[in-house]
């Protein structure tokens, strides 16, 4: 993977550089909600206002399956960008196109201009060589700072890159790579993988590749209770994913003593009406688990006390309601307290980033929070990602 701070600065400056960046972020009343992902890009935008080059960003916005939707315009995350970089960011209706050629060229060094959502054509998600073509048509250097999306093949990450012979990672992306390549290749032991959520088939992946490598695996949320059954417990009407069974089982026969379970459970029976809670050792028929117990809490805690790497993927509960997240947030806290304590920490993305917020901590309190939910669950299963083999 060639990164963006070996590329000379002659093939930088006054050069129009395309940079794909992942500004995917929520939006409320035509203003940006949370801007954590375009803070993260300023590194990279930075470095080429440095070097001269005339920058244009581009991005994708939630699901607008091909179509152009107002609501999911880039227009307002041009406006806070803006706000952030403290300068001038140019934005333009299209991602393709003459209109997008006349604004590139009529940028000057150090300029910046974004593009409308790339998911507005359904080119960019069927990674259409047409489409990936018109895209990289106005442009001379390549560069690719959106982990999130770098194990989508679509135009953006992968189909365009061919077009270019200057072509290179953002500092973003270098970080990302750096990070959880260590991760695999060298941690320090003892490594404990905290997995949660509510499916088991998102994290197969990541335990079958860590497997031989990590110490131990804290099983937390819906995904538990198919590791409960498969010990043999009562689990009531939790979560139970009867497809991936036999997969778990034989997990647990691997991993031998790896596994470290929850020993008592938020329980409630009607998920609708939490006025009915109570904390049980075993979960009896009729009721579900939702979040895990205290006797749980102080037994993952102390199993983390001693780590030296941490890899946390998944909420231990029900987080987004609060009589529900005590056990994601004494956990995200007992994280953070091994990282003060030495341990690298490195938080996994998607709804695990949330949950440390909702826990009232920040990036700061670990040594990584990973911008990629299924990109970091990919990487770490040692599947390659599309759009960092394009960069090679």
């Amino acid at each position: 993977m060639k990164l963006l701070r070996v590329i000379p600065e002659s093939m930088l400056k006054g050069k129009k550089v395309f940079v794909r960046v992942d500004f995917n972020v929520p939006l409320e009343n035509g203003k940006v909600k949370d801007d954590t992902r375009i803070r993260k890009a300023l590194v990279t935008i930075e470095y080429l206002i440095g070097k001269g080059a005339k920058i244009t960003l581009a991005s994708h916005l939630g699901r607008p399956k091909g179509e152009k939707k107002p609501e999911f315009s880039l227009e307002p995350v041009a406006q806070r960008l803006a706000e952030l970089i403290g300068r001038k960011v140019e934005f333009v209706g299209d991602c393709i196109g003459e209109e997008v050629k006349k604004k590139v060229d009529t940028l000057n060094d150090g300029d910046i201009l974004l593009l409308e959502n790339l998911r507005f054509y359904k080119g960019e998600e069927q990674n259409d060589d047409e489409f990936a073509k018109k895209l990289a048509e106005p442009f001379e250097v390549y560069v690719n700072d959106a982990f999130g999306t770098a194990h989508r093949a679509h135009a953006s990450t992968y189909g365009m890159v061919k077009y270019f012979n200057v072509k290179g990672a953002g500092f973003l992306l270098e970080k990302e790579v750096h990070v959880l390549s260590e991760i695999l290749e060298s941690p320090e032991h003892p490594f404990i993988v905290i997995l949660g959520g509510a499916k088991v088939k998102d994290k197969i992946g990541i335990i079958e590749n860590l497997l031989n490598k990590a110490d131990a695996f804290i099983i937390g949320g819906g995904m538990a209770y198919t590791f409960l059954k498969a010990q043999g417990k009562e689990i009531g009407k939790s979560l139970f994913d009867e497809k991936h069974f036999e997969k778990v089982r034989q997990f647990l026969k691997e991993g031998k003593d790896k596994f470290v379970l929850p020993l008592d459970h938020v329980v409630v029976s009607d998920f609708s009406n939490l006025s009915g809670l109570k904390e049980v050792d075993e979960i009896p028929e009729g009721f579900m688990g939702v979040d895990i117990g205290a006797k749980t809490i102080d037994f993952f805690k102390e199993r983390l006390r001693t780590a030296k790497t941490i890899f946390w993927n998944g909420p231990m509960g029900v987080f987004e309601k609060k009589e529900l997240s005590r056990g994601t947030v004494e956990i995200a806290e007992a994280v953070k307290r091994a990282t003060e304590s030495g341990a690298k920490s490195v938080i996994g993305g998607g709804d695990t980033v949330s949950a440390i917020h909702v826990a009232g901590l920040s990036d700061n309190d670990f040594t990584h929070v990973s911008t990629g939910g299924g990109a970091t669950l990919e990487f770490l299963a040692g599947i390659p990602l599309p759009g960092v083999e394009a960069l090679k």
